[in-house]
C-alpha cells in the first residue's frame, strides 16, 4: 500500500496538510488536513508500509489498544481509499 505520486504532506502553520503536486493538481480540489496520527500514518503510507506495518507502528508510537489501533487505521484507509489518494 502506497500513497499515489502527485500528493505530498506538508506543515503549515502548525497543521499537516496534504498538497496535490504536478497532475495530481488537475484531480484533486479539495484539502486535506491530518491530526498528529494520520500525518504519522501518511509517512509510513508514504515509505509503502502495509497494513500490519503500521499497526507494529502505531503500537509502538502510542499509547494505545491493538483493537483500537486496528479500528483507526481500518478509518483512516478507508478515507484515502474514498479520496483515491492510495494505490
Amino acid at each position: 500500500m502506497r500513497i499515489k505520486e502527485g500528493y505530498l504532506l506538508r506543515e503549515v502553520a502548525g497543521s499537516h496538510v496534504v498538497v496535490p503536486t504536478g497532475k495530481a493538481t488537475l484531480d484533486f480540489t479539495g484539502v486535506i488536513t491530518l491530526n498528529e496520527t494520520g500525518a504519522f500514518l501518511w509517512k509510513l503510507l508514504a515509505d509503502g508500509k502495509t497494513s500490519k506495518e503500521l499497526l507494529g507502528a502505531l503500537l509502538e508510537e502510542y499509547d494505545t489498544t491493538e483493537a483500537k489501533a486496528k479500528a483507526d487505521i481500518d478509518i483512516f484507509l478507508t478515507k484515502l481509499e474514498v479520496a483515491d489518494l492510495i494505490e
